[in-house]
């Protein structure tokens, strides 16, 4: 019974994971309508945004917003988006969950992000310690 519950929610996480990368495709594709993908993007920016409506550090609610708004969000953009255009968007969202992972691109990134904020800090210290 339990494994079974774990197992839908698991389904649940994967599709809504899924359904999120297909509204990002979808929101850039001409055919979608305006205010599908102004909704499109007001979901996704809440969904990457640091600033939660209920702070996560609340114990049980904190965690709401992600179990409720965003999947409502989520639905509500997907009923907005014609339904072929959200067939091709899930699957081209399929073929890129499916890619390999690049271990060694993501440390190049964050070797680049690291060297550039070294840069920043340095350029920073020599003008303010000027004479």
């Amino acid at each position: 019974m339990l494994s079974r519950i774990k197992t839908r929610i698991t389904t649940w996480a994967k599709a809504l994971k899924r359904d999120a990368h297909a509204i990002y495709l979808a929101s850039r594709d001409p055919r979608v309508p305006w205010y599908a993908k102004a909704l499109a993007i007001a979901v996704a920016g809440y969904a990457l945004s640091p600033i939660d409506l209920i702070p996560d550090f609340i114990p049980i609610i904190g965690y709401l917003d992600e179990l409720i708004l965003l999947p409502l969000g989520i639905w509500l953009v997907v009923t907005l988006i014609p339904h072929e255009i959200m067939v091709e968007c899930r699957a081209k969202a399929n073929v890129a969950a499916q890619r390999p992972i690049s271990r060694a691109g993501m440390a190049v990134i964050i070797l680049l992000w690291i060297a550039g904020a070294v840069m920043l800090g340095w350029i920073g210290f020599s003008w303010w310690n000027r004479p």
